[in-house]
């Protein structure tokens, strides 16, 4: 065989393989980045799970409270209204700031609750109040998981080179679900 020969079949192999490697590269990144995105809607449907069981949980929980606190009503307008933010939001980033604010609402509500010990020792209230405190459990596990699928989702899209090919794919960066400010505060009971 002559040297021309040769190189071209040297040259046709070298550009072979780097055309299953980059071709490898692509693919691979892109299968990564969709199973990503699958991972952290399938995280945040298990969170919109739990937060539908709250939503659902709270008008029961509103109507018991009323017949004991009337004179709470300020507290109650601030559930119900927190409460239709939840169902009206859309986006991801506006479902978890109405869910913080009706989380922040629910805390008002169980201070109020404090205020009344026939109402503590209700019955109905207190399966309400069980079941309220189980499904925030479980909503704090669900966001934890979401949380962690987010972080495996953005890493992934945002290390070189693979930030290169997220962005041409239009892979954009997930949010995450985070205490609202008011989490961070001690809640003030008074009586």
């Amino acid at each position: 065989m002559d040297s021309k020969k040769k190189t071209l079949i040297i040259v046709l192999a070298v550009i072979v393989i780097l055309a299953i490697a980059a071709y490898s590269f692509f693919a691979g990144n892109y299968n990564k980045f969709v199973s990503l995105d699958q991972g952290v809607k399938t995280s945040w449907s298990q969170v919109e799970n739990q937060l539908q069981r709250r939503f659902d949980l709270i008008p029961n929980l509103v109507e018991t409270v009323k017949g004991y606190a009337k004179q709470e009503k300020d507290v109650m307008v601030q559930v119900t209204e927190a409460r239709s933010k939840v169902g009206g939001a859309g986006t991801v980033p506006d479902k978890i700031s109405a869910n913080n604010e009706l989380s922040g609402a629910l805390s008002r509500l169980m201070v109020v609750v404090e205020k009344y010990p026939d109402l503590k020792s209700n019955q109905n209230f207190m399966r309400l109040q069980d079941e309220l405190a189980g499904t925030e459990n479980r909503i704090a596990v669900e966001r934890m998981r979401y949380n962690e699928a987010v972080k495996i989702y953005n890493q992934a899209i945002k290390s070189f080179p693979a930030n290169l090919l997220a962005g041409m794919y239009g892979f954009k960066e997930g949010a995450f679900f985070e205490a609202p400010k008011e989490a961070k505060e001690a809640v003030k009971v008074k009586f």
